[in-house]
Parts: C-alpha cells; sequence; structure tokens
C-alpha cells in the first residue's frame, strides 16, 4: 500500500521536481572552436632562422624588465600602468562586465523580500463594511522556473561577456606597454638625431667660418661661400626639425604617462641622446601558431565573444517554450494591530502562472534569426584576430633577421663615409681639391649617421612590436609555464 503524501510532504516533492527541471542543461548550441585559417606555421619562420624551439620559453611568459633593459623605462611603464586613463577604463569596463553578470545571474535565483503593509477602508454601508487589513510576511516576486534554460543562457552570456571585457583589459595593458616602449625609443631616435643635427651645425659653422677667411685671403671663390653658407643653414633647419620633434615625441609620452614629468624625469629624459642597440632583448622564440590562440589576449576576447553569442542562441530558442513563473507570499494578516501576530493569524498565497506564447507577429523566429547571424558575425569576427595576429607575428620575424644585416650595412657605411669626410677635409687643407668635395663628403657622412639612427630605431621597435604580437607585456617578471597554466 502507497502511503499519500501529507500536505507538507507534497510541497516539499513539489519544490524538488521543480529544482530537478530547473537543473536541465540550455538549449544552446554545443560549443566547438573554429579552426584557425592560418597555415601550421608562421610565414617567413624557416626563412629568417626562426624555426620552433620546444626548449625556449614561450615570448608570452617572459616579463617586460627582462626584455627592456632601461631601468628608466621601467619607470615609466610602472607609472603609466597605475595612472593610464585608458586602462583605467578597460579596468573600469571589467567591473561594469563582472557586474552585469552577477545581475544576470542572480535570476536563476528567487527573489524574497520582506514587507508590512496596512488597509484601511471607508465604504458605503450599502457596498461594504469599513474595514482594517495589516499584513507582514516574505514575497517571492515572479520566480521563472528555468525550465529550458533560457536564464541560465543569459547567464552564460553574462559570463562570456564578462571574460570577453578581462581579455580585452589585457589586450590594453599589452598594448600600452608596447606603445609606451616604442614612444620612448623614439623620444631617445629623434633626441639623438637633435644631437647629431647640433654637433653637426658647429661643424658646420667652423667650416663657413674657415671658408670666409679664404674667401678674403683669395683663396676659394665667393660661390665657396655660399655653399657653405647652405649647408650651414640646411644643419640650422635640422636642429630646430629635431628640437620641435623631441617636443612632440615628450608630450606623446606625458600622455600615455598620465601624470605630469617631474624636474628630475625630465633632466633624466634630456640626457638621453643615445639610443642602443641592446635596449631590447633581440632573442625572442617564435615559438608555434597555436600558441597565439592561449596567448594573445585579443583572440581570447574574441573567443569569449563568440562563446557569448552561442549562449544567447539558446535564450532565444527557450524564448519558444512556456514559461512558468512562480509568486507567493506568506506571513500573518489581522484585522486589527493588535491580532497581527496571534494565534490563526499565518496567511500565505500561492500563484503560478503558465505563459505560452502564441502569436508574436514573427518576432521569436527574427529573434533567433538574428542570434545566429551574430554567432557568424562573431566567428568571422574570430578567425580575423586570428588571421591579424598570424600576420603580425610574421611581419616582426621578417624584420627581426632583416633589421639586423641592415643596421650592421648601416654602421660600415657610416665608418665609410667618416674616412671619406676625413680624407676629402685633408685634401681641401693641402689644396689638392676643392671646398665642394669636402661638402659632399660631409653631406653624406650625415646623412648616413641619420639612416643609422633611422634603423636602430626601426629594428628595436620592432621587436617591441613582435613581442607584443606574441602575447608578451601581461606580466613584469618571467614565469614559468606551470604556474602560467
Amino acid at each position: 500500500m502507497i502511503t499519500p503524501f501529507t500536505r507538507s510532504e507534497g510541497r516539499a516533492a513539489a519544490l524538488l521536481a521543480s529544482v530537478a527541471l530547473a537543473g536541465c542543461s540550455t538549449m544552446a548550441p554545443r560549443y566547438e572552436r573554429p579552426s584557425g585559417p592560418v597555415a601550421a606555421t608562421f610565414a617567413g619562420a624557416e626563412a629568417y632562422g626562426e624555426a620552433h624551439d620546444a626548449a625556449a620559453p614561450p615570448v608570452a611568459d617572459i616579463g617586460w624588465r627582462q626584455v627592456f633593459s632601461d631601468p628608466l623605462l621601467h619607470r615609466l611603464i610602472e607609472r603609466t600602468l597605475i595612472n593610464n586613463r585608458d586602462l583605467r577604463v578597460a579596468n573600469l569596463n571589467v567591473e561594469a562586465a563582472r557586474a552585469r553578470y552577477r545581475i544576470d545571474r542572480a535570476a536563476n535565483l528567487p527573489a524574497v523580500s520582506l514587507g508590512a503593509d496596512a488597509t484601511v477602508q471607508r465604504l458605503p454601508s450599502d457596498l461594504f463594511y469599513n474595514r482594517r487589513q495589516y499584513q507582514v510576511g516574505g514575497t517571492v516576486t515572479a520566480w521563472e522556473l528555468d525550465l529550458w534554460g533560457r536564464t541560465r543562457s543569459l547567464s552564460e552570456q553574462a559570463l562570456q561577456s564578462f571574460f570577453a571585457a578581462e581579455e580585452t583589459r589585457n589586450a590594453a595593458h599589452i598594448s600600452l606597454i608596447g606603445e609606451l616602449a616604442t614612444s620612448y625609443l623614439t623620444l631617445r631616435a629623434d633626441q639623438a638625431m637633435l644631437k647629431l643635427s647640433r654637433d653637426t651645425l658647429e661643424a658646420q659653422k667652423r667650416s663657413y667660418e674657415l671658408t670666409r677667411q679664404l674667401a678674403d685671403v683669395g683663396y676659394v671663390t665667393e660661390l665657396d661661400v655660399r655653399r657653405a653658407e647652405t649647408a650651414l643653414r640646411s644643419a640650422q633647419s635640422d636642429v630646430a626639425a629635431y628640437t620641435r620633434q623631441s617636443a612632440l615625441d615628450r608630450n606623446a609620452l606625458v600622455l600615455l604617462l598620465g601624470e605630469p614629468i617631474t624636474p628630475e624625469l625630465a633632466g633624466e629624459l634630456d640626457a638621453l641622446d643615445t639610443l642602443p642597440d641592446g635596449i631590447v632583448l633581440a632573442d625572442l622564440p617564435a615559438g608555434l601558431p597555436s600558441d597565439l590562440l592561449t596567448r594573445r589576449p585579443d583572440i581570447r576576447a574574441a573567443e569569449h565573444t563568440l562563446r557569448a553569442a552561442n549562449a544567447n542562441i539558446g535564450a532565444a530558442r527557450a524564448a519558444f517554450f512556456p514559461t512558468v513563473s512562480l509568486t507567493g507570499s506568506g506571513g500573518t494578516a489581522s484585522a486589527s494591530l493588535e491580532n497581527l501576530f496571534s494565534g490563526g493569524s499565518e496567511a500565505w498565497v500561492f500563484a503560478p502562472r503558465i505563459t505560452l506564447p502564441i502569436f508574436q507577429g514573427g518576432a521569436l523566429r527574427a529573434n533567433l534569426d538574428r542570434s545566429e547571424v551574430q554567432k557568424s558575425t562573431e566567428v568571422a569576427n574570430y578567425e580575423k584576430a586570428i588571421q591579424i595576429a598570424f600576420r603580425e607575428v610574421s611581419d616582426g620575424l621578417a624584420g627581426q633577421e632583416t633589421f639586423e644585416d641592415q643596421l650592421q650595412v648601416e654602421q660600415q657605411r657610416v665608418s665609410a663615409t667618416a674616412a671619406a669626410f676625413q680624407l676629402a677635409d685633408q685634401r681641401f687643407r693641402e689644396g689638392e681639391d676643392d671646398s665642394l668635395a669636402v661638402l659632399d663628403a660631409q653631406r653624406a657622412h650625415y646623412a648616413a649617421q641619420q639612416a643609422l639612427v633611422r634603423v636602430r630605431l626601426a629594428r628595436l621597435s620592432n621587436l617591441v612590436h613582435l613581442y607584443k604580437a606574441l602575447g608578451g607585456g601581461w606580466s613584469a617578471e618571467t614565469t614559468s609555464t606551470a604556474s602560467t597554466s
């Protein structure tokens, strides 16, 4: 004989059945990561000597303190990570996404509130008796039983959006470090150019004065004087141009830094008139293209956005099915305030509601179509993010080895033009050649020195971009692969 449920046991069984139904899986499609539309190796990696070394640590695990060897740059990066406004906005966006996820997650649980109210009525005697009503109790308002996983799909969408915001913040962090390093290198390069132009200006002044003295004694012509003056004015123009450019570089650095430059820091920056070749780590292993899927935060952000779109399809599908919501309250009620909590004043209300969509004018179908189109769009965005990352790494590898060769050639060119200038100046002083040969040799040496600084800057900037493209720049210190995982 089956023992029938008591009233309390029946309510408990109904509650358990509701929770069990609510635990069903969502109607979102099963997520599968799209295959990356790129080759198995980086373009030109073998040609430039970048075959994968399994023993080499991933670049993403190398801290920026180890990649950048300049202590002043270390301090600038530390201050930038604290004060930069773009990074601050990215951090706030993460907090906002976290709050949105908490709001959507709360929809999975019933909202319980405690309230107290009193009603005093006075009606004509032929309609109703005058009465008073006092009530205190808890209320559950329209709690939707998530039978089809709609609210859980929305919660999953909010969670993946939160993860995407976090990865976007990480990408902004990495980009900021790369941008600051590039701006710092550009400032040093332009100040090196300024020093070079000032040294050239002093040399041109001496050459011009000497040419005038020789013209006064009839050793050279007026044409030689005008040529020397032309070279002098050109050097003066270069000094003004590089002075202006250095000031612009300083302003760009201040914007990234997020705070005014102190007099002490300004003095340190003014003293930077060289651009060393070893300021950035040159040996950056490329690794495998598959590493980008787990190391590049922008790719991870694109994938989380894709997962959010996939979860949204589940919510759109669940909208076609009936919605079951529960509304209820329980507490005490009485017509007099003094008897509100006396025996027999218990009161409760249970009001379940089932809503079945019959006709929505095609809105539900259109919403599902839009969700599926949005997912296809996010798939394309994810694949494009991989392609962009692949190109950035390939570009960095193409420059890593070729810039080394170009730098060596430019150094040899500077040495050759310096020797030619010295010989031309000696021949001019000995009367074996005219001043035009000296000016041409000096102009060639000056141009070679400028080209060397530009190649140095391009090589170092390429290393910074390659470091960023491989997902490096998030951590300050080098971490092990195990701890990163």
